[in-house]
Parts: C-alpha cells; sequence; structure tokens
C-alpha cells in the first residue's frame, strides 16, 4: 500500500463522500475510487461501505484509520521538520492546545511570533479535556502540544511552568475585597461547572477538593466551556473556577478573582512525538523566555499530596498531573 492510497482514504472519511474527497485531492472520482479499491484489495477486505447519501467505515476500516491518519499525519510532520532543518521561513507549525490555554494564554505568544517569524504560519487545534489532546498529538495531529503535563509520555516534554486555577466572582460578590479564600469558606455557595473540569481519579475535579473540604459542591450551571462559566460567574450565577491566564486576560474586565489558600496550581509542559527542531523548538523557546504570560516557572519538586488533592497541581500540596 502506498501513503497516497492511505491519504485518499482518510480525506474520504474525513468528508464522508466520494465526490468532496476528490475535489479536496484535485483528482477525478473515478481515479480515487480506483486507488481506494486497489486498497482494499491489498488488506483483503473492503474498507468503506458505499452508501447513496455518503459513506461508513466498516469493521476492517475503522481498526485501519487510526494507523493510516498517523501514518499520513507523520509524512506532513517529516516535510514541515525537512523544511526547517533546511533553513526554510515558509510553511506551517501546527500547535494542540486546551481551550483555556488558547484563550488565555497563546494570543500574546502568537502575536509575538508572527512578528519575529512572519513565514511560518501557525495552526491551532483546540480540544476539550487533556486526554482529548493528548489523543490528537500520538496521532500526528501537532508538531507539539502546550497543555497540562500528561500522565505518561514516552516522547520529549519540557516542562514550561504553572499555571494558578483561581476562583471568579462578580465585582459586587462579598469575597470580591479579598485576595485568597479558603475552600472550607464557600461549603454554602453556589458553583458554575464545566464540561471541560478535569477529572481526577475518577471524579470530576471540584468534587474531589471540595469533599477534602467537607462539603459537596452545590451545582447551579453547567456549561460546555470555560469562557461560558466564567461569564456566568461574572454574572452572579455562582462561583466558577478558571485558569488565572484566561480570566486576567480578556475574559476577565467584568469580575473578581480569587486564589484559593493555599493555592490551586496546574503544571504545563510543551510535548511532542519527535525531536523538537526548527520552528517548533523555536516556538518552546519563546513560549519559556516570554515574560507575562500569566504562567510562572516551575518551583522544586514538593512531596505529594494525598489524593484526591492530587489537581491542577496540588490543591493545597504539590504538583500533580490532571487528566
Amino acid at each position: 500500500m502506498s501513503l497516497r492510497q492511505m491519504e485518499y482514504f482518510v480525506t474520504v472519511v474525513e468528508e464522508s463522500s466520494f465526490t468532496r474527497a476528490a475535489e479536496r485531492l484535485h483528482v477525478t472520482q473515478p481515479a480515487l475510487s480506483h486507488q481506494i479499491k486497489a486498497l482494499e484489495r491489498e488488506i483483503g477486505g473492503e474498507l468503506l461501505e458505499r452508501l447513496p447519501r455518503g459513506v461508513l467505515l466498516t469493521p476492517m476500516g475503522r481498526a485501519f484509520l487510526p494507523h493510516a491518519e498517523r501514518s499520513v499525519r507523520s509524512a506532513a510532520q517529516a516535510r514541515r521538520a525537512a523544511r526547517a532543518a533546511a533553513g526554510a521561513e515558509g510553511g506551517e507549525l501546527h500547535i494542540a492546545t486546551v481551550h483555556s490555554v488558547a484563550v488565555g494564554l497563546l494570543p500574546e505568544v502568537f502575536a509575538h511570533w508572527r512578528r519575529a517569524h512572519p513565514g511560518v504560519r501557525l495552526v491551532l487545534h483546540e480540544y476539550a479535556r487533556t486526554d482529548a489532546l493528548e489523543d490528537q498529538v500520538e496521532r500526528g495531529t501537532a508538531d507539539l502540544a502546550l497543555g497540562p503535563v500528561p500522565e505518561r509520555w514516552s516522547g520529549p516534554l519540557i516542562p514550561v511552568g504553572e499555571e494558578e486555577i483561581v476562583l471568579v466572582v462578580p465585582f459586587d460578590d462579598p469575597l470580591a475585597g479579598r485576595s485568597s479564600v479558603g475552600l472550607h469558606e464557600l461549603a454554602d455557595r453556589a458553583w458554575v461547572r464545566c464540561a471541560m473540569e478535569p477529572v481526577v481519579e475518577g471524579r470530576p475535579f471540584l468534587d474531589g477538593v471540595c469533599g477534602v473540604a467537607g462539603f459537596e459542591p452545590r451545582t447551579a450551571v453547567w456549561t460546555e466551556h470555560t469562557s461560558t462559566a466564567i461569564r456566568m460567574a461574572a454574572a452572579g450565577v455562582g462561583i466558577s473556577t478558571a485558569p488565572g491566564h484566561t480570566v486576567r486576560g480578556a475574559l476577565g474586565e467584568d469580575c473578581a478573582v480569587l486564589s484559593v489558600d493555599p493555592p490551586w496550581l496546574r503544571a504545563l509542559a510543551v510535548f511532542s512525538r519527535a525531536p523538537l527542531t526548527g520552528a517548533a523548538a523555536a516556538f518552546t523557546e519563546l513560549l519559556t523566555a516570554l515574560p507575562g504570560t500569566g504562567i510562572r516557572p516551575s518551583g522544586p519538586p514538593r512531596p505529594r499530596a494525598p489524593s484526591p488533592e492530587r489537581a491542577y497541581a496540588d490543591c493545597g500540596g504539590p504538583p500533580a498531573v490532571v487528566r
């Protein structure tokens, strides 16, 4: 089988149509169909079920797809790495991250990058949860990822600092004049929760840390996105949690921000499947050197905290991984 055949197969799956896939690939539909049939003959069975209004993956196709995706994207990464090693200023750098980092941290970093490297186009891939981020990087979607430190990662990983997870309240809240608050003081308050909230040891993060503090959080609203939760909290619906760089940036002009005492910290890192070279290495260097991004340098190792406080980096103890 050839890389071209796998690229054709992946494109048909992404478009759910031979016609749209042929247009995207700039080939004729008969030529595309011929290559897919040749691939199926070599594999020994049908990968796609042809329907009047599209295509569906067969069981064999579902098993084959992730490997084909990885091969196609690895080839694209190899081309970009070769251009970077040759000193080419053109091309693309694909960066994967979670939504909160994309909103709160990367705009300033991208602006600096564009001024320094105008010939390298940035492509951002955003994911709601860290497990999805890691899965997509494994599949070769991006050249590098920026996000919470993975629990297990066999490739290159460079710590870039820690983000603080803060509490968001409206300006007229009784807590608004304070800089920090103990979690036990919030036992009678309502919360705005987010579907992007990490799950730690099988429990949503807030359930775990509030349980350690001796109460069950009373949820007023569930949202899909961090930015929505922040807006709800600013309007007085309830308290929300969010990374400090997200709230103190573009989304934080109409709310007050408090630290938890002791503070909640979450370690961030750049990680990838292959060694960071060329544009990927330059971007990582910029990220670690740029001041004012809302992340702090990683401190010295600290002893582990008891479960389930191992979240966002510690909830009052040492750094820990949030999945």
